[in-house]
């Protein structure tokens, strides 16, 4: 009962939720968005509803961008090294470089969110702003 002195109703991993009704948005679920691969998948279906916070909303546009970026740069140099003679092994090695890169990434944002920190990278994040936001 000590929570009633200080004005929320409960506190978790979950989010906290205060006496207006008003719920925080829970961490795990804005880590889900940035897992990478998986995170997309809820990160679509976040944008395909348009419900969530301003936040949710931010942290999936980043996601989704940087999920196509990272599948587009993998076919890419995925076809080139099977197409190539000569460069296959470069472009295999660049490609596992650009892969861990995606996962690095995703890590760091995560790191950066539980910390309380701003997840927005720049240049990605308005990218993500204007390629995926409705008007």
């Amino acid at each position: 009962m000590e929570n009633f002195q200080s004005g929320e109703l409960g506190t978790g991993e979950l989010g906290t939720v205060d006496w207006e009704g008003n719920s925080s948005i829970p961490k795990t679920q804005l880590i889900l968005y940035l897992m990478p691969i998986v995170g997309f998948f809820p990160s679509l279906w976040t944008l395909y509803r348009r419900q969530g916070s301003r936040e949710q909303l931010a942290v999936s546009r980043l996601s989704i961008t940087l999920a196509f970026i990272w599948l587009l740069g993998y076919i890419l140099l995925a076809t080139g090294a099977a197409t190539s003679e000569f460069f296959t092994l470069r472009l295999l090695i660049l490609n596992g470089f650009f892969t861990s890169g995606y996962f690095l990434v995703n890590i760091w944002l995560v790191w950066r969110l539980m910390q309380g920190k701003s997840v927005r990278l720049p240049g990605f994040s308005r990218l993500a702003e204007r390629a995926l936001s409705k008007h």
